[in-house]
């Protein structure tokens, strides 16, 4: 029995003693600073997902007020002289940071006769719109302010008489940041169709 006890103890060398109760702490101490840097990663990018999401409709609400003008330009419904801000003889509003308003009864964005603010609808739990709210979701585009300036083109200084730059700014407030995002959209549209 004596050579029994002795071979067991044997087998028991230091290496194999397990681990102490210190190796355990700083082990879950190390991996508890991983999971809480992980998860500070996961915030991060929920955040820049809403970020994106306004930086999209941002973009949307510029090129639709440029397509409105071309459009306008391109039906007839407005003349070469009217496509300007109201400061210069046109139709357009110049007045900086105006609300995001949906098109009057001349159908142009940015003009003087736009109806009251714009929303957004998306689809509700449904995931499909169904023009009815609820089950639709409808966001009014207060946070957003958009700026038109339509100023004559120019070629090395002189100015082009069938050429203009439009520039739209969308200005809207980001959750969590003091300064409010700008997105500008600059274009040229020519006295030609």
């Amino acid at each position: 029995m004596k050579s029994q006890t002795m071979g067991m103890c044997r087998s028991c060398s230091r290496g194999q003693q397990g681990f102490t109760l210190i190796e355990v702490i700083i082990s879950i101490v190390i991996l508890t600073v991983g999971l809480v840097g992980l998860l500070s990663v996961f915030g991060v990018a929920l955040a820049a997902t809403q970020v994106s999401q306004q930086d999209m409709i941002a973009k949307q609400l510029a090129n639709e007020t440029v397509e409105s003008i071309a459009t306008a330009r391109d039906s007839g419904q407005i003349s070469w002289a009217s496509v300007q801000n109201v400061a210069n003889g046109g139709i357009f509003v110049n007045a900086p940071l105006q609300a995001i308003n949906q098109p009057g009864p001349d159908g142009i964005i940015g003009t003087a006769d736009d109806a009251p603010a714009q929303v957004l609808t998306r689809p509700g739990a449904t995931g499909i719109i169904t023009g009815a709210s609820p089950p639709d979701v409808i966001v009014p585009l207060t946070d957003y302010k958009r700026t038109i300036a339509i100023t004559p083109a120019t070629i090395g200084g002189v100015p082009v008489a069938n050429l203009r730059n439009i520039n739209v700014t969308i200005q809207y407030a980001v959750p969590g940041n003091p300064t409010p995002k700008q997105y500008t959209l600059s274009s040229l549209i020519s006295q030609y169709r």
